[in-house]
């Protein structure tokens, strides 16, 4: 809202320091001081609420150091997220730009489907939530939402860069020209291969000639699948007391590069990815998403204050997906997420494992002392605290490599 008010003063009345607020850079940047403003300064008033309300959080006894003690501790703490990340979006980002719709529909739906599963797991006392069935269906209409619009939306385009024999011929007309025109596409950012990129409509191909039509066939059932599997990965790390919004905060400040760049046509040329016309605009919404995942921690870090609940984790999550699909960077995330990725999998293995070995040798057994991971760690004797900032230093670890990705080839 701000940002229109600052370009009607700059073009009709020349306001000294109202062109600012056409730089994504100067806007991502307010973004982020007021968003972890706002989750600091109100998360307190948020926790005070939540505690009057006594909307804490109910603790099975695992066996696990210090887990008793946490019961009671507030929950839905994810409010705090999507509100710090919300308000300083609608104040400085372009709010008819289809990407900042986009994320602003999935902060909306997940951050819903979460409250629904915290409210029935406060308020209705059963500690399974929302039925698992329903979540997946929220989570596949949000897939199928975001994957029609992306496909379908004509302002959702991307330039290709042209070859150096096509350069040359441009510059011998006019101006330097590195990118083709604006056109519909599918491709994707490929990590570690030649060329970078493949195109979800070459797996059609062999429907005919007019196979790029039918590209949504393919696109959007992987939007889906990639949605609702980052918001579940998400879900499974928020275990211990600082973890899921440290190591997201770390995978979006990532994300966060790839928006700029992607963006921005000078770079995206010198470090040849794809340009996609609008979306460094994200960057603003990145910008505020961070600032509140910051601010959430000081809070939800040891001995933590107040839990994120489903309405953060599952939130988190789909504004992950949504981001990664939106530059084209889907393919990164078992790169980038890789501490969800690692708790996903340590669930599935240890699940499959039991089911086999009871099958098999008439007992279950299990490969880890707990899941997700973390949990298993806890039961070694490591003090939760340590676990989650050696979690955080791989993150960070994964998200040096994933941008160092742009240029390995």
């Amino acid at each position: 809202m701000l940002y229109y008010l600052f370009d009607y003063l700059d073009k009709n009345f020349d306001v000294a320091g109202a062109g600012l607020f056409q730089f994504i850079t100067f806007r991502s940047a307010i973004a982020f001081i007021i968003s972890l403003l706002l989750s600091t300064f109100y998360g307190k008033r948020i926790i005070k609420m939540l505690r009057r309300k006594q909307i804490g959080e109910s603790v099975r006894d695992l066996g696990l150091q210090g887990q008793i003690e946490k019961a009671g501790t507030p929950t839905m703490g994810g409010i705090i997220i999507i509100m710090a990340t919300l308000i300083p979006v609608l104040l400085f980002a372009k709010l008819d730009n289809i990407y900042i719709i986009i994320l602003i529909i999935t902060t909306l739906w997940m951050g819903l489907i979460g409250f629904a599963d915290d409210y029935i797991k406060i308020y209705k006392k059963d500690k399974e939530g929302l039925k698992g069935r329903f979540k997946i269906m929220g989570q596949v209409g949000l897939g199928l939402i975001v994957g029609l619009l992306l496909y379908f939306n004509p302002e959702v385009t991307m330039k290709q860069e042209l070859s150096v024999q096509k350069v040359q011929i441009e510059n011998t007309h006019s101006n330097t020209q590195v990118f083709g025109p604006a056109e519909k596409s599918v491709k994707t950012t490929v990590p570690f291969m030649k060329g970078n990129q493949l195109d979800y409509a070459y797996f059609i191909k062999f429907i005919g000639d007019d196979y790029q039509k039918y590209a949504w066939l393919i696109f959007i059932p992987i939007v889906i699948f990639i949605i609702t599997a980052v918001s579940n990965g998400a879900n499974l790390t928020d275990g211990i007391d600082g973890l899921a919004a440290g190591s997201s905060a770390i995978i979006v400040t990532a994300l966060g590069i790839f928006t700029w760049i992607s963006g921005n046509i000078i770079f995206a040329d010198y470090l040849d990815v794809m340009y996609i016309p609008n979306s460094g605009e994200m960057t603003v919404y990145v910008s505020a998403f961070a600032g509140a995942l910051i601010g959430f921690l000081w809070y939800n870090t040891y001995p933590a204050q107040v839990f994120m609940g489903d309405t953060g984790s599952l939130t988190i999550g789909g504004i992950i997906a949504v981001l990664a699909i939106a530059v084209r960077k889907e393919l990164l995330i078992p790169i980038l997420a890789g501490v969800f990725v690692i708790e996903n999998l340590s669930v599935i293995i240890q699940v499959s494992y039991f089911k086999y070995t009871k099958k098999r040798f008439g007992e279950g057994r299990r490969i880890f002392k707990m899941s997700p991971l973390h949990h298993h760690y806890q039961k070694v004797g490591y003090h939760e605290s340590k676990i989650v900032t050696r979690f955080w230093i791989i993150g960070i670890l994964l998200a040096v490599l994933t941008i160092v990705t742009l240029k390995v080839r």
